[in-house]
């Protein structure tokens, strides 16, 4: 038997949707005060994608959806749930994940969002492998999903730069081997929340998000990379300990993409080389609970990230929300 503890549920189709508009560094020397160079060197990011006007979340979700079912080889009529993580949804209510379950034809799926905001695909998938685990379900569809270049201040040079548009899907199933998701945790502390936020349209505004630059997101990012290397660490380490195993096993560190000097800093803290550590935010930005499965399915794609192999994923975001997993895909 493999070392590690058995998984109850395993991922069985990853599937993406991704904007074809490229916004690059270049470009936003056009826009606001900035260089490509001063953005590379913070953040990592040399380009992101972004929607077109008139386009919604669930475009890209339900594109993301298809191609996850398609690989799952699973009928959308299988599916027991479909739970999407979200905080720029196509309206306030109903729920995007609705409008997903419609166009791909899932009629007996249960379809609910999660707000959870860069720790959200996290956060769907602990409720999705908790359902299985119940027995309550056999296949769920998890998505994240963010269209965030709706909620940024373009004339915010500091935060900008940082986020670009994508969906990323999974199916899960149960897992029949030693093939899954080894554990999983997920954390939250509201103590945090003037650090990285937006109101929005939300009842904390009178202005219903349209007035005083409300709808835009706000953040400290010097306060938020502190905590957030802090949080990453000790999630990483809960969360392989937790699978029986020991940072030394991990083939591959697949974390939340917001930035590369984070990232860095999470590798060495678990003694990992940053040869194993996958990094796209030079393509694609934070693209907050879209990251992790967007990344994990360029992994796949590339040939990296190899049957057999443990993964170990991080997240952290606004709340503050942060989460880990470790998988043997």
């Amino acid at each position: 038997m493999s070392k590690g503890v058995m998984p109850v549920s395993r991922i069985i189709g990853l599937g993406v949707g991704i904007p074809e508009t490229v916004l690059s560094n270049a470009d936003l020397e056009k826009m606001v005060d900035t260089s490509d160079e001063w953005i590379t060197s913070r953040t990592g990011i040399k380009e992101r994608r972004i929607m077109k006007k008139g386009e919604r979340t669930s475009d890209y979700c339900i594109k993301a959806a298809r191609e996850a079912l398609a690989e799952a080889n699973v009928d959308p009529l299988e599916l027991d749930a479909i739970i999407l993580a979200t905080i720029s949804g196509d309206m306030r209510f109903p729920a995007t994940s609705v409008f997903v379950q419609e166009a791909i034809g899932a009629k007996n799926a249960a379809a609910w969002d999660v707000s959870a905001t860069c720790s959200g695909f996290l956060f769907a998938l602990y409720n999705a492998d908790t359902l299985i685990q119940a027995g309550r379900a056999k296949k769920i569809l998890v998505i994240g999903s963010e269209m965030l270049t709706s909620m940024v201040n373009w004339d915010d040079r500091a935060t900008c730069v940082l986020f670009g548009d994508a969906a990323g899907a999974v199916v899960l199933t149960k897992a029949e081997d030693d093939r899954g998701i080894l554990s999983i945790a997920i954390g939250s502390n509201g103590s945090y929340v003037d650090l990285l936020y937006s109101i929005g349209i939300g009842t904390a505004s009178r202005t219903g998000g349209t007035e005083n630059g409300e709808a835009f997101l706000f953040m400290n990012g010097n306060e938020v990379f502190r905590h957030a290397v802090r949080m990453l660490e000790r999630t990483a380490v809960e969360v392989v300990h937790k699978a029986g195993l020991q940072p030394s096993d991990i083939d591959w560190l697949i974390p939340h993409q917001a930035n590369t000097r984070i990232i860095k800093a999470t590798a060495e803290r678990m003694g990992l080389p940053m040869e194993q550590v996958f990094l796209n935010i030079h393509k694609y930005g934070n693209t907050s609970s879209a990251s992790v499965p967007l990344a994990m399915y360029e992994a796949r794609k590339e040939g990296k990230l190899k049957d057999g192999q443990l993964m170990l994923s991080v997240v952290f975001g606004g709340g503050f929300t942060w989460g880990g997993m470790v998988v043997r895909f």
